[in-house]
């Protein structure tokens, strides 16, 4: 089946419904996929369609997306081949290619489960924004464990997203992000930058060229905890002992690393304050101690917590982002 996505056919819905392109990516995801795609079905918004890139199971996942193909209607669910070097890419690589069009986009992992409103949800919000505006939708999750019982929230960011906050942290997952075509040409990127996570580069691109990033603080997707998640979301103290080992281990060092080198590549996309800011925050994680934190400071770099805030600028002090 080809991956191209005739947005006239709406799939014999009203040509006035917006047509969403769900990017999934797939690897040895059986056990959970079935769960996660019958929540796609059960979407209150109708007109959406499915492309799977599948990055090389060897387990009956795509047995699974063959069945659903099967039993959807034609033109639903498009199969394939994933670039087979990480979650990241993956997704990278279906952000890249520009014959799958629609009017809207969405991330979606194979083990969570969407609550009925999700679409419609975003879409409320994201319809009333400028088309050639590039804009983003984010929202917090429901955590569950392996058996699908509730087991937690994740954090609830007051502030404002901004690309001052964008610089040093990710506030929602990709697996509940929505958004529009220009957005997805604006956070396409050259394969051979690597950026570590697709949600945290979308929302540092978005913030930065002054696009919209929409925070939603009512959870739309269940997000499932297991011993397979290549990121989990701990809770508690295990989440805030964990965040604070990132920063201090020089992890965050890292992840900042990769994604301002992939900012250079995008750096003419960014606002004339944002080129500044960006400026500044790369000259600064080489500067003297005072002139570091200080500097960070005036520029208003910040994490969305206090306590956050906090560890992050005692990394600061220690040179370690």
């Amino acid at each position: 089946m080809t991956d191209f996505i005739d947005k006239n056919s709406h799939l014999g819905e009203s040509s006035s419904s917006p047509l969403v392109a769900i990017l999934l990516c797939t690897y040895n995801g059986a056990r959970f996929l079935a769960e996660q795609l019958d929540s796609l079905e059960a979407q209150a918004h109708p007109n959406w369609v499915v492309i799977a890139s599948d990055d090389g199971s060897n387990d009956q996942t795509l047995e699974i997306l063959q069945q659903y193909q099967a039993k959807w209607p034609a033109g639903r669910l498009a199969i394939r081949s994933g670039p087979q070097k990480g979650f990241c890419r993956n997704f990278m690589s279906l952000v890249a290619d520009n014959s799958i069009l629609a009017d809207y986009y969405a991330f979606c992992d194979q083990d969570d489960v969407w609550l009925p409103e999700k679409l419609s949800r975003s879409l409320d919000v994201l319809c009333d924004i400028p088309t050639q505006m590039p804009a983003i939708y984010g929202s917090r999750t429901r955590l569950i464990d392996e058996q699908g019982l509730l087991v937690g929230i994740s954090p609830f960011f007051a502030i404002t997203p901004s690309f001052e906050n964008a610089l040093v942290q990710s506030i929602t997952g990709g697996n509940t992000m929505v958004f529009n075509h220009a957005a997805k040409l604006a956070i396409q990127i050259d394969p051979q930058h690597e950026i570590v996570s697709h949600d945290w580069w979308a929302y540092l691109v978005i913030t930065g060229m002054g696009g919209q990033f929409v925070y939603d603080p009512i959870p739309t997707t269940y997000y499932r905890q297991h011993k397979a998640n290549i990121i989990g979301g701990k809770k508690g103290v295990f989440k805030k002992f964990s965040r604070l080992n990132s920063l201090l281990s020089g992890s965050l060092q890292e992840w900042i690393e990769g994604r301002c080198a992939g900012l250079y590549s995008v750096v003419d996309k960014l606002t004339t304050q944002n080129q500044f800011i960006f400026q500044q925050f790369c000259k600064l994680r080489k500067s003297s101690i005072f002139t570091r934190v200080l500097g960070m400071k005036r520029l208003g770099i910040h994490r969305q917590h206090f306590s956050e805030n906090v560890a992050f600028y005692f990394a600061v002090i220690l040179n370690k982002i």
